[in-house]
């Protein structure tokens, strides 16, 4: 799993929480709008779809065919997507009760969790198919990566049809604790005296942020930490550089073919984000480019793997599509050192802040 280290972050008076009024961008503007703008829809968001999913599940079982499986499916992937813009804030709510890695636990490269799974298939474990009961289980056993084994994995097609009701109960178990999931971190963060407060207003008595750089300096990590994770966690993860160095099977969601989606997702949250929070406005004007080009970039990033479709492993084995992926590689690098390196130095970034530790 991924640690995330502190940033220290020097910024302009203009950023500080208690400020004159006549200071062009404040602290605590900044974080509410990236909380109204981006992180209470998002959630909202990933709740609706995680809602829809259950739905579709249930419908499945009560009435298993393959265009109930093709729906389902097709719910799983919306799912996804909302998750990978969403997950980018990573803190919060979402890490209470281990949230985070019950929501997805990745990567698990000795398969620890597929193991649980196909146990858990095996045994036709009853307490297995409550949402109650499956919540106290191992995470491994009740997030998205589970929900993609039962949907994607061997077996799978025995869902169209009446010959395995338990995978289906156990499925849809797992959607109503990812929906349950979802509600609770939507809830949290629309309450009045819940962790939006605090972040969106720092102050000496605030036992998270006391002041105005702890606040932003959250927000800029996001962009920094997610954008590493993004290209080195995620995409060099599977994409070697060279066909003999690939290892599709440790793509994230290889199963579904929602690995490139996954990533688009994750760089239209980043994009929202920093355009919700109007971070750049708090540049100094000469500087001011940095935020266009930062939106520019993330756009041609979400397009660019959009455009790598299909089976991860065939994807791999066509030049075309090689190319893209590298394409995308270099934007990520691109922005890294656009924010983490530029955007950060105008701000008085002075410490390193590289976010990953292990794995």
């Amino acid at each position: 799993m991924f640690k995330r280290s502190a940033l220290f972050l020097v910024v302009p008076l203009a950023l500080l929480g208690g400020v004159p009024a006549s200071a062009a961008v404040k602290a605590s503007d900044i974080i509410q709008r990236a909380i109204d703008g981006f992180v209470r829809p998002a959630y909202a968001s990933l709740h609706e779809h995680a809602e829809t999913l259950t739905g579709s599940m249930r419908k499945l079982c009560v009435a298993p065919s393959q265009g109930e499986l093709d729906a389902a499916r097709a719910e799983f992937s919306a799912t996804v997507y909302a998750w990978s813009s969403a997950e980018i804030i990573g803190f919060g709510p979402i890490k209470e009760n281990n949230r985070l890695e019950r929501m997805l636990f990745w990567p698990d490269r000795k398969s620890i969790g597929l193991k649980q799974v196909q146990a858990a298939l095996s045994a036709k474990d009853p307490t297995a198919t409550d949402p109650a009961q499956l919540a106290g289980k191992s995470v491994a056993m009740q997030g998205l990566g589970a929900l993609e084994f039962v949907l994607y994995g061997d077996g799978a097609d025995a869902l169209a049809g009446k010959d395995d009701p338990y995978r289906c109960a156990y499925g849809a178990a797992v959607a109503g604790n990812i929906e349950t999931m979802a509600g609770e971190v939507s809830s949290a963060w629309n309450k009045p005296d819940g962790f939006a407060e605090l972040w969106a207003n720092p102050g000496a008595q605030n036992p998270l942020y006391r002041d105005g750089n702890e606040a932003v300096t959250e927000l800029v990590g996001v962009f920094i930490n997610e954008l590493e994770m993004v290209r080195d966690v995620r995409l060099k993860g599977f994409f070697g550089g060279k066909p003999d160095a690939d290892k599709p099977k440790q793509a994230i969601y290889w199963r579904s073919q929602n690995t490139t989606a996954s990533l688009a997702g994750n760089l239209s949250g980043i994009d929202t984000l920093f355009q919700a929070s109007k971070l750049g406005d708090a540049l100094p004007a000469d500087a001011r480019w940095m935020a266009e080009s930062i939106h520019i970039q993330l756009v041609n990033g979400v397009a660019t793997a959009k455009t790598v479709s299909g089976p991860i492993d065939k994807a791999l084995a066509d030049p075309a599509l090689r190319d893209k992926l590298d394409h995308f590689a270099l934007i990520t690098s691109s922005l890294s050192t656009l924010i983490g390196t530029r955007l950060t130095a105008e701000f008085g970034l002075t410490a390193g802040f590289s976010s990953l530790d292990g794995d």
